[in-house]
């Protein structure tokens, strides 16, 4: 019985009667986690999995998982050919496949699904701060994406979470029992104490329900009867966990010699099986029959197959109750009895001085773990590998490839330190260029991630002095986008100059880099509406480094070629989700979102950002998810919705500081100007924009994009004339890109100025030319003010046609405010707008999630293949449709596609 617990057991029974999903239960030692863990295995009438974090094995890639799935990994064969072979590699049981650790989750929450199809299932995971780093993250990344299948996952995690990466699950905090539910543990577990005694241990337990168990154990015959008090272990000040502790030291001390080798063994040993165990303690001379004692104790429990610590501080006081030399001892027995990765780990516990045969053990380690996709245990062993190399020029190349892999996996901190420890030692030793080079890259790296753009601008181009052609190329293209982002700084010119110097040009690569650094260079001169030559297509890149696709591709945003990148986002995506890199995806999701905006097609770009914004938050990249906020922002700014880009503001500029990077506050600053345009501020709009012109984001290319609106806020607000100069620098940009949709949007801007003889021609010139590129938002907005010069012309037919087309497209894209506009002028012109209105009402019921859904079930795909592509198991996509049809007023998939849903 769990005294004092209804509450907390009201919330797991919520859990387990309700469609599924995760929970943390966090708390100090002994609070009584793993006896909520063990509740909700007795309360639950379905499948039960489970497994127990150990402190030892958090440098083994995927042991806990392997673990966990191991009775049910037959379901395998019934996943995603991808998913399978990312998971089996993962778990070392079928080739290496380089799936980063997030596909393995999405296979991991796959395969739960499956098997809650044959009947409920829970997941018990314990101890979860001492998990794999991989195990965790798989864990976590399935158990968030729990919404509607009959699946649970509880997580128990020590009450600081260690590196348990919970954030984002919901969590049951278990506080201390108070004085009446401790006296009734107590009374069940120590009855024929005195209840004095009762009454003193109740106070020295001080609420924790393992200590009121443990402690009565530890009492003298006399304590026991009473004879007095207060308690011997009461005159120490130390916390109930250290007393706890140091009664099951006292008591292992007790057992013994081969006992408490057997103990030692079972502590330093992961998995705890008894088959590697047993050859292990035959070294010892022991044997398990030897466990019979600390059996009898109360420590362990001993089973055909495995032994099990009743609870982890057993484990924690046999490691401090014996010495070095039994530790040393049952490490090298060890060594002979397991498996190639475990081995090494336990000849390197055992290895004092440099020694090359143990160090290139740990690096083959390494290479394997790589293959697997593990980054965290990579980085560890290569960095012990570092430690034991007799050749300082090797030590360096371990270190930077262990700062490398820990800067992978997200272990920012680790990964400075590991620099550090290359940094002593290079300067000792003659390098390999690309040594340094790869050095340098994670250093920059790490600069770009603690908000120092240009720290990480100055190590790229010192990279890229020593690097080979290829790798320079791509050091340099990021030293230029970094340099550009950056908020303004007296360096930033000079080192984007040096950027752009350091850069050679040519054909190919070489030129669109060149191209791309010199536009940057001219942009932070002042030129804010650059036409930049460029030398190649991005179909003509093939075999281009990610980074360096990724900026070209971002660079056709200032050149308008909005097709160009809308295919080449697209493609970045798509080669993700085909390679298992879910790690890099919100960064092409940023790229994708962003195309699809300035291509008009803004549902689709709430899908994309919705999407990118989960897998930002999953990864721990801030940068991206504060990028995303940003766009997001300008996405609620033309739907009107003024408390969400104000909350969503917010959020941009705490993942993303604006102090440091543009990108976040431009964005969400456009949307406050797109917002305000479309409920009437216009000088709300022209005062922001004249201060985006003169303020710390002036060189952000984005503003190029907002000056045709600064036009109609200056015609709207009287005031015409102060629009000059800004149509002469649009029209500049405009006819220098050439593109169909600056140049359609030019001819608006100058019709909104030109005298009525001269209007008309300019509207209709902007209507052909937009028939060139089809762009929904800009070719309504060019709609609705032709639309209104022809009302106040009295040409009442002719402006309903443009009015009612405007209308529609600003339905179909959530756009409120221009919406409201357009259907204020067509009542005006005479005509009804409410039917028109109703079907984007509908539209805009879905959540972004339910959009995604439906948008990719237009297109013929099935739940499984939507769930592919959006990391989401059938079952939920079916239920994400179920819940979008009756908003949608359809019954069916094959009503959806006169919704026009691809927009």
């Amino acid at each position: 019985m769990l005294h004092g617990r209804q509450t907390e057991l009201a919330r797991i029974d919520q859990l387990l009667d309700g469609p599924g999903g995760a929970l943390v239960v966090r708390g100090e030692a002994g609070i009584g986690k793993t006896a909520h863990l063990e509740y909700a295995a007795r309360r639950t009438s379905g499948r039960v999995l489970r497994v127990t974090g150990v402190e030892s094995e958090a440098e083994l890639p995927f042991a806990a998982l392997h673990l966990l799935l191991r009775p049910v990994l037959d379901g395998v064969t019934a996943l995603p050919p991808q998913q399978a072979d990312a998971l089996l590699g993962a778990l070392g049981l079928g080739e290496a496949t380089q799936g980063d650790r997030f596909l393995v989750g999405l296979a991991t929450l796959s395969l739960l699904v499956e098997l809650s199809k044959e009947e409920p299932l829970v997941c018990l995971v314990d101890d979860a701060q001492w998990l794999d780093s991989e195990s965790a993250d798989a864990l976590v990344f399935a158990a968030r994406r729990l919404h509607a299948e009959p699946v649970v996952v509880l997580f128990a995690a020590r009450e600081d979470g260690g590196t348990f990466p919970g954030s984002g699950l919901p969590e049951l905090w278990l506080g201390k029992l108070d004085a009446d539910a401790a006296a009734q543990l107590l009374a069940e577990q120590a009855a024929d104490l005195p209840l004095a005694v009762r009454d003193q241990l109740v106070t020295e337990a001080q609420g924790n329900p393992l200590a009121l168990i443990e402690l009565p154990r530890m009492l003298g015959p006399e304590q026991r009867a009473g004879a007095f008090t207060p308690l011997t272990f009461s005159l120490a000040p130390v916390t109930v966990t250290d007393k706890v502790l140091a009664g099951f030291r006292n008591r292992i001390a007790e057992l013994p010699a081969a006992t408490r080798f057997c103990l030692l063994a079972a502590a330093l040993d992961d998995r705890g099986e008894l088959k590697a165990l047993t050859g292990a303690l035959d070294r010892l001379g022991a044997s398990v029959t030897d466990f019979a004692e600390a059996e009898r104790a109360g420590l362990v429990q001993v089973s055909t197959s495995c032994v099990v610590f009743r609870h982890p501080l057993v484990r924690t006081a046999v490691l401090l109750a014996c010495d070095i030399a039994a530790r040393m001892a049952a490490h090298r027995a060890l060594a002979e009895a397991v498996d190639d990765d475990r081995r090494a780990w336990h000849l390197a516990a055992v290895t004092l001085q440099p020694d090359e045969g143990v160090a290139g053990e740990l690096e083959s380690l390494a290479l394997r773990a790589l293959q697997r996709g593990g980054q965290a245990t990579v980085s560890a062993a290569y960095a012990r590998a570092a430690e034991l190399s007799a050749d300082p020029a090797d030590a360096v190349r371990r270190w930077t490839a262990a700062a490398g892999a820990a800067a992978e996996a997200g272990l920012s901190r680790r990964a400075a330190e590991l620099v550090a420890a290359a940094q002593r030692q290079a300067g000792s030793s003659a390098l390999d260029k690309s040594v340094l080079a790869e050095l340098t890259r994670v250093r920059a790296q790490l600069a770009f991630e603690a908000d120092r753009p240009l720290e990480a601008v100055r190590l790229l181009q010192e990279g890229a002095e020593t690097a080979d052609p290829a790798t320079m190329l791509s050091l340099l293209g990021l030293a230029g986008f970094y340099a550009w982002t950056s908020a303004p700084h007296p360096d930033q010119l000079v080192l984007a100059r040096r950027t752009e110097e350091l850069t050679p040009d040519g054909d190919g690569l070489a030129g669109a880099v060149h191209a791309i650094n010199r536009g940057f260079r001219t942009m932070l001169e002042g030129d804010t509406t650059p036409v930049p030559a460029f030398p190649v297509s991005l179909g003509e890149l093939v075999a281009v480094p990610f980074e360096v696709r990724m900026v070209i591709t971002f660079h056709a945003f200032v050149r308008a070629e909005r097709e160009e990148m809308l295919a080449g986002a697209a493609a970045l995506v798509e080669e993700c989700r085909a390679q298992g890199r879910l790690g890099r995806l919100p960064q092409a999701m940023t790229l994708l979102t962003i195309a699809q905006l300035t291509d008009g097609r803004h549902r689709s770009a709430r899908a994309t950002v919705a999407e990118g914004l989960s897998l930002a938050a999953d990864a721990g990249q801030p940068f991206w998810r504060g990028y995303l906020e940003g766009v997001q922002a300008w996405l609620y700014g033309v739907a009107g919705m003024e408390e969400e880009w104000a909350a969503c503001t917010a959020e941009a500029l705490r993942h993303a500081d604006n102090r440091s990077w543009l990108p976040a506050g431009t964005w969400a600053e456009y949307g406050r100007v797109i917002l305000d345009l479309g409920l009437g501020r216009h000088n709300a709009v022209l005062d922001r924009l004249d201060r985006a012109t003169e303020g710390t984001s002036r060189h952000a290319f984005i503003w190029g994009y907002a000056w045709p609106d600064y036009v109609e806020a200056a015609v709207r607000a009287g005031t015409p004339r102060r629009a000059d100069e800004v149509l002469r620098r649009y029209a500049a940009w405009a006819e220098g890109v050439g593109q169909p949709g600056p140049l359609a949007v030019l001819h608006r801007a100058r019709a909104l100025l030109a005298p009525d003889e001269r209007a008309e021609d300019l509207y209709e010139r902007a209507l052909a030319v937009h028939g060139q590129h089809e762009h929904p938002f800009d070719q309504a907005r060019t709609r609705l003010v032709y639309g209104e010069w022809l009302r106040r012309h009295r040409r009442r037919s002719e402006a309903r046609i443009q009015l009612e087309a405007a209308l529609e497209a600003f339905d179909r894209l959530d756009a409120a405010p221009w919406s409201a506009r357009a259907a204020a002028e067509l009542r005006a012109a005479g005509a009804s707008p409410a039917r028109r209105a109703k079907a984007g009402d509908l539209l805009a019921a879905l959540t972004p999630q339910e959009l995604q859904v439906v948008r990719l079930a237009v297109t013929g795909a099935s739940n499984r293949e939507i769930g592919a592509q959006l990391f989401l198991s059938p079952r939920t996509v079916a239920y994400h449709l179920y819940k979008a049809f009756p908003k949608l007023g359809v019954s069916s998939r094959g009503e959806l596609a006169a919704l026009g849903l691809m927009t």
